[in-house]
């Protein structure tokens, strides 16, 4: 007996319902009246947020500003009522978009993207779905998500375990873990988040730390119906701040070199960021050079060593707690994570002086011999960034060239939304985009390639794509610039180091929003330079 596999066709496919697949679609579909087609792994939208459901979830990045801007109606209509959005607000703001645009009607969930072929003589990509249905489609959208591709490290003996092994990247709803004895392995942002979350609800939690990090108070608050009001009717000036701005997070960023000013002065600056809150609000916000000097960065480590060992009373938790190395990873913020290790049931395990050995059936042994009992072991060991979605399925361009032939070890795009022999294939928050608050981000690279697509189709070409040349200069641009700050000299996910095996590589352009903004309008304004623009008349000449 025989199957036939029908192939649909279609103008675009999106792979991936977060916030840069959710406005793709929207644009491509309802704006430019583009047949669409969209998919996404998960059993509904959200992207990150469908799958993060740990216990303190949370976006660092002030509610106001978390959100799409494009909707000036639904701004006006929006509310929150903390200073910052927890997992669930975030995704029901998101379905909100979905339900408000209609966008349910483009999307299939339970749905991976397994392949996508590029057809060279057709000029088109060919699509396959888990379930083995086929698109073609002239145009593909990857938003599939800058931390989606969950990272677990392989630990002997974790097959040995008896109790149960989560993963904070895909945390069964509502699972429930009070009175019982919790490992948490992972110091980034999500580990902070659930140590802090889980420690006095649990009977006992033993946080695995192989690399401390500094963490600031995150200022999270109630907000009154007042300052919403006030924050809606500044909305306009709130953007244009934000997008005008380096990292996008809704303040200005400082200018003044750390050591220009006294020490009393400084110790003023830092206290009072203190007291406000937010990771890239003192990193970026009290001095402009911190993330670009040693001596700088160094007065700022210094500070928040100080507040770590003012808050922990036990002195060897204090020990293990304190970084001492540079301030160079992701900033973070919490919201009483120093002050949950004074609890006599949280405890912690420094990893590098004493590594796990292997997991045994009942809980952890490190090298000292201690096996820690545990009934679950957490894993916070965050994602395979930036390209690791990418790597996973079979994606092919001109030549049949596999995506990670092409990348070879180091994943490189022009602007980050494109890359050579990839044609009509763009990404949304692809390898060396821009280092910010991610909305504001994804905002800026859906509108400006989607806005390329229609040019594309308004002038009849046949394909768009990145000449290698563009991609090389513009990997070099992203590395002369990283190499310009301290965030280069340690080891952290922004450079793929979080991953075993995974070659070292530049993933970002830290160059700031505003500057990313003005190159691409600047290449937009000039005939898309830097992009190989071929007609369709060209095409069938060629045929």
């Amino acid at each position: 007996m025989s199957t036939t596999t029908t192939t649909q066709t279609v103008d675009a496919i999106v792979i991936g319902a977060g916030f840069g697949g959710i406005q793709a679609t929207h644009r491509l579909g309802n704006e430019f009246g583009m047949t669409v087609k969209a998919f996404d792994k998960a059993a509904g939208p959200g992207g990150t947020w469908y799958w993060n459901r740990y216990p303190g979830a949370m976006s660092d990045t002030e509610s106001h500003i978390y959100r799409f801007s494009f909707d000036k109606e639904m701004l006006q209509e929006d509310t929150w009522s903390n200073t910052y959005l927890m997992q669930a607000d975030i995704l029901a703001n998101i379905e909100r978009v979905m339900d408000r645009y209609d966008l349910w009607q483009y999307f299939e969930f339970n749905t991976e993207v397994t392949s996508a072929i590029y057809l060279e003589d057709a000029e088109l990509w060919e699509v396959t779905t888990s379930k083995g249905d086929v698109y073609r489609a002239k145009y593909v959208v990857n938003a599939l998500g800058l931390l989606s591709a969950v990272n677990l490290p392989d630990i002997k003996g974790m097959d040995t375990f008896e109790g149960e092994i989560l993963h904070t990247g895909a945390y069964p709803e509502g699972k429930d873990l009070t009175g019982l004895r919790v490992g948490v392995i992972g110091s980034g942002s999500t580990g902070t988040q659930v140590v802090t979350a889980l420690g006095p609800k649990v009977k006992h939690l033993t946080h695995f730390i192989r690399t401390p990090q500094y963490s600031v108070p995150s200022g999270f608050r109630p907000v009154d119906e007042a300052e919403v009001l006030e924050t809606r009717e500044n909305f306009d000036a709130i953007w244009d701040q934000v997008k005008n701005s380096a990292v996008a997070f809704g303040f200005d960023e400082s200018t003044t070199p750390a050591l220009s000013v006294s020490e009393e002065e400084r110790q003023r600056v830092y206290q009072e960021a203190w007291e406000r809150g937010g990771g890239f609000r003192f990193m970026f916000g009290t001095f402009g050079d911190i993330a670009t000097d040693l001596e700088a960065n160094e007065t700022a480590a210094a500070f928040i060593r100080s507040k770590i060992r003012e808050t922990v009373k036990d002195e060897e938790k204090a020990r293990k707690l304190t970084p001492t190395d540079l301030y160079a990873r992701r900033p973070l913020c919490d919201g009483g994570f120093f002050e949950t290790f004074n609890r006599d049931n949280v405890d912690v395990v420094a990893l590098k002086e004493t590594p796990i050995e292997e997991i045994v059936p009942n809980g952890i042994r490190t090298a000292d011999g201690t096996v820690h009992e545990l009934d679950v072991i957490i894993f916070a060991t965050g994602f395979d960034a930036v390209d690791g979605n990418y790597r996973r399925m079979n994606i092919r361009g001109r030549n049949g060239i596999h995506i990670n032939e092409y990348w070879d070890g180091q994943p490189t795009s022009f602007l980050g939304v494109a890359t050579a022999n990839f044609p009509n294939w763009f990404m949304v928050l692809g390898p060396n985009g821009p280092f910010t608050n991610l909305v504001p981000s994804i905002e800026t690279q859906v509108e400006w390639f989607t806005d390329f697509i229609k040019h594309a189709e308004d002038n009849g070409l046949a394909s768009i794509e990145p000449s290698q040349e563009s991609v090389d200069e513009w990997t070099k641009t992203c590395s002369e610039i990283a190499d310009m700050t301290v965030f280069g000299k340690v080891d952290s996910w922004i450079f793929g180091a979080n991953v075993a095996g995974k070659t070292r590589s530049v993933l970002f352009y830290v160059g700031g929003l505003k500057n990313y903004r003005d190159i691409l309008k600047d290449i937009a304004d000039n005939d898309y330079r830097g992009f190989e623009l071929r007609s369709a008349v060209a095409a069938s000449v060629a045929a």
